[in-house]
């Protein structure tokens, strides 16, 4: 296990949103180096970037035409790992976004692929063997390529799906199985692509779509014997990089497929906050949400369960949001929010920040730009300095910015937030710094709860002596228990008898 993802805190930047420098209205990597003082100076000492790999952006970037090569938008590969060594400078880690499910269909690979003589890429996508052969219950493309036969996406439409075989063979005529040594390949050259940007400072990868490599996997079995493979060559080559998966099920990530971390999303799990699947008939449903009046042990039950699957194996990875889900400003106002971050920055395991969520970026509803459909509006670009153009973003015209920013007279700026030291981002800024003070707040600290009721009240114990208890609701909620020796608070605590009382919408951390 990486000793740095102990005291390890996320920064995710989608980079073409993030800063221009070069004046086109798109982000560049130059623009990430310029702000990684701002970046570090709030705490954070991890970067997670989205993909920033050549690619035609159908889906900003998930879409990769060469792993090997940065996209000119933002810079060159030596602007990556220029990158890198500034990062290091200031004890940041850096890890890229990997997507080792499909291509782009420009990729040299599939283009190969599509032809009619065979070559080495032939069986590195899933075809049929004729046009005809297309079988209802796969995503299959016909009448696409001088091959005879139909290839298989993995997501939209410009996506080919690469060829890790079948574990359940169903169409033996043209379905490999994973143990097949012509579908060995295609796991071998994701290999070389990690060790290629590890070797050039890299400190890990977020892995895409962790789960969808075998196809017919229904126990996702068959796709963790190739991140084990993985997983082994990270611990004997780089055992200081680091593999966290979308994966959404951490004991089969991190217990069976042997990912250091996995992401804990919205698909199951009622703890991470989304805000379009917090709303249930026009109802906020929300934990965080005062009037939602949620249950904390029905909210908790699945992230207890797998941390402590997961115990001594793994980090479980809570989010604040991230590029795929509506900012958590749409349905939290700004004291929900802090909760919200009160929590992710006390709980087990490693968080990670989406970019923008320290000042409360509103989410802007707007037509998809390179795939983004309803996520488009959590992609816009980073608001800087209310006194300059486009919020500091960028200084091109507003018709190149790459999305237009929040243009509302009270659009929240990092830079007039900064001033203010009772603004969300110094909220931030101190909750960061604790974690990083408080040995029982970080990633491998034990997690006891102690208060888990239906009313809203919680209250858990991180490592030896460090507690934080919640009431997001309307409502006073006591605790039985006297709180002391209080290290940050977000609200007010009364004294109550020999209890608590946790006025509305309060969260504290504190010494036992």
């Amino acid at each position: 296990m990486p000793k740095w993802l102990k005291d390890a805190i996320f920064y995710e930047i989608y980079p073409q949103s993030f800063y221009d420098t070069n004046g086109d209205g798109i982000g560049d990597l130059q623009g990430i180096i310029e702000k990684l003082d701002y970046i570090r100076g709030l705490g954070f000492n991890a970067l997670w970037l989205n993909p920033c790999f050549l690619s035609p952006f159908m889906d900003a970037g998930y879409d990769v035409q060469d792993y090997y090569t940065v996209a000119p938008r933002y810079g060159t590969n030596e602007d990556l790992y220029r990158l890198f060594k500034e990062a290091h400078k200031r004890g940041m880690h850096v890890i890229l976004d990997l997507v080792p499910g499909h291509t782009s269909d420009k990729c040299k690979w599939f283009t190969e692929s599509c032809k009619h003589e065979r070559n080495q890429y032939s069986d590195r996508y899933i075809w049929t063997n004729y046009v005809w052969q297309r079988p209802y219950e796969y995503p299959l493309i016909a009448g696409n390529a001088d091959r005879d036969g139909c290839y298989m996406l993995n997501f939209f439409l410009s996506q080919p799906a690469l060829n890790y075989g079948f574990k359940d063979i169903t169409h033996p005529e043209w379905q490999m199985s994973y143990t097949d040594k012509r579908v060995q390949a295609t796991f071998d050259e994701m290999m070389n692509v990690m060790r290629f940007w590890l070797d050039n400072g890299a400190d890990g990868f977020r892995v895409d779509m962790a789960d969808s490599l075998v196809k017919n996997d229904e126990d996702k079995s068959a796709t963790a014997t190739l991140w084990r493979r993985a997983r082994a060559m990270f611990d004997k080559d780089y055992p200081e990089a680091m593999l966290v998966s979308e994966w959404c099920n951490a004991p089969r990530a991190i217990n069976m497929a042997g990912f250091h971390c996995d992401f804990i999303l919205d698909h199951h799990n009622k703890l991470v906050h989304n805000a379009s699947r917090n709303i249930v008939n026009g109802v906020n449903k929300s934990y965080f949400c005062k009037t939602a009046h949620m249950s904390a042990k029905d909210t908790f039950s699945c992230y207890l369960d797998e941390l402590k699957q997961t115990k001594d194996n793994g980090y479980m990875s809570v989010i604040s949001g991230n590029h795929d889900t509506p900012r958590i400003s749409y349905t939290l106002d700004e004291t929900e929010t802090r909760l919200y971050f009160v929590m992710l920055l006390t709980l087990s395991g490693v968080p990670f920040v989406y970019y923008g969520d320290e000042i409360g970026m509103r989410f802007i509803p707007q037509p998809s730009k390179e795939g983004g459909y309803n996520r488009t509006g959590t992609r816009t670009p980073m608001q800087w300095d209310n006194t300059k153009k486009n919020l500091g973003f960028s200084t091109a015209e507003t018709d190149k910015l790459y999305l237009d920013v929040d243009r509302t007279k009270n659009a929240p700026c990092a830079v007039q937030q900064l001033q203010d030291n009772g603004s969300l981002i110094n909220c931030v800024r101190e909750l960061n710094a604790l974690r990083h003070a408080e040995e029982d707040l970080q990633a491998d600290g034990d997690m006891q709860v102690l208060v888990c009721e239906d009313s809203g009240l919680l209250c858990y114990k991180r490592g030896k002596n460090t507690a934080v208890a919640f009431n997001p609701t309307d409502k006073a909620l006591k605790l039985d228990f006297a709180v002391d020796n209080v290290l940050y608070c977000v609200g007010k605590i009364t004294p109550s008898g020999k209890g608590t009382t946790l006025e509305p919408q309060t969260a504290v951390i504190f010494k036992l």
